[in-house]
């Protein structure tokens, strides 16, 4: 199966490749349901394009909006110029925006989005009919409904989201930012105010806030928990699943960069026909990553009670992203902050082969200039003395 990691900016598109994703999936700064990531420029999609080829790995953007006329004057030439860099596919869930692809951008194949709400084998038949090469199912079928997908159309390709957020909406469709916050999460500017904590107020009694639930909180009775199908990977793998993504161009560097090694590294087990217990190791890297409660969804039984969480829309954070290596002199290594380290901290260096990985003790630190330092601060550049040469893209992180 294809392992098809997000990459929100071009910094992201670098570390999903080099910590192994066969493929990725970004946006330009248009016509996307994820407006609010940094997205890339059209000089970063080509550069990008060019940069997955070299490595023999592919690239798909999303125009996966919901459009209205406004956005079509301008649409066009923006597919002229995806065919134009050769991506290797268009994310597509408007019908609108799938006939201006035909026009448009005829040799680029298009994957139709989860957006599109495919549930069933007659509608992922209408939209290969009309010349769809692949279907990104929506999150709410069970595995028995793939199986039989796959068995009635044998050509088509299928992928499905193996790990993260989910919408408390229907595969996403949602009007609720729009009514609460004016940004529309179908034209890429969802606020996800469902992840809001919610209260009952009675028309005649203003100001008198009521539990949903018994308890003096609140309830986020909207709050969906995050998909995690790692533990079903054979099996999906199995029902001839051709590509399984993983969801989060808005997350951190971090973030994309572990869950792909993870789920590459898994994919390697089943292919091998390693037994599934050897995975327990690499499982216990989604916990290291900041998530919330985890759930298989619908993948069994299509079972709205599973998905959401009541309690709470806080993440799990385990560990702490403390940056990523930006370049080394001999044995220094320069790292971009995001956290809080302290000398004689245990911190934790991962690299895109686990063979290289690295647990140590900081016994020094140091700022850009080489003055010594007792602790980092966010945002700023520090530099270590690892002792060792060490390999590109490292990422360094911190038990919490």
């Amino acid at each position: 199966m294809e392992l098809l990691a997000p990459a929100g900016n071009f910094k992201k598109l670098l570390y999903a490749i080099h910590y192994g994703a066969d493929a990725v999936y970004t946006a330009g700064k248009n016509f996307s349901l994820r407006a609010q990531s940094d997205n890339l420029s059209e000089k970063e999609l080509k550069q990008a394009t060019e940069f997955c080829h070299s490595l023999h790995k592919k690239i798909y953007v999303a125009v996966n909006i919901f459009a209205h006329n406004s956005d079509l004057e301008d649409l066009p030439s923006y597919l002229e110029f995806l065919q134009k860099i050769k991506i290797d596919a268009i994310i597509i869930s408007d019908p609108g925006i799938f006939l201006l692809s035909k026009k448009h951008a005829p040799e680029i194949p298009i994957h139709i989005s989860t957006q599109a709400n495919v549930t069933s084998w007659r509608s992922a038949e209408f939209w290969q009919n009309l010349g769809a090469k692949r279907i990104i199912l929506a999150r709410e079928l069970t595995i028995a409904e793939i199986k039989k997908m796959r068995s009635k159309l044998p050509e088509l390709e299928l992928e499905i989201f193996v790990h993260g957020a989910m919408c408390m909406s229907y595969s996403g469709r949602c009007l609720l930012s729009s009514f609460l916050n004016k940004r529309s999460a179908n034209r890429g500017n969802c606020t996800q105010s469902c992840r809001w904590k919610y209260n009952l107020v009675e028309e005649t009694r203003p100001g008198e806030y009521f539990p949903i639930e018994e308890d003096k909180y609140g309830t986020y009775i909207l709050n969906s928990k995050d998909l995690c199908l790692f533990d079903r990977l054979a099996e999906i793998n199995r029902c001839g699943i051709n590509s399984i993504k993983i969801e989060g161009r808005m997350k951190s560097v971090y973030y994309v960069a572990n869950l792909t090694r993870t789920y590459k590294e898994a994919l390697a087990f089943l292919e091998e026909n390693k037994k599934i217990k050897g995975l327990n190791t690499l499982k216990k890297e989604l916990d290291k990553i900041s998530h919330r409660v985890y759930t298989e969804a619908f993948f069994d039984e299509f079972d709205a009670s599973s998905t959401q969480n009541y309690s709470t829309s806080s993440y799990i954070r385990k560990y702490q992203f403390i940056g990523e290596i930006i370049k080394t002199e001999k044995t220094f290594a320069f790292i971009n902050c995001k956290g809080k380290i302290n000398l004689n901290d245990e911190i934790e260096i991962i690299f895109p082969k686990r063979a290289n990985d690295m647990d140590l003790k900081v016994e020094n630190l140091f700022d850009e200039e080489g003055n010594p330092i007792s602790f980092t601060k966010p945002n700023m550049i520090f530099k270590i003395d690892l002792k060792r040469e060490i390999p590109e893209f490292g990422i360094v992180r911190k038990k919490n």
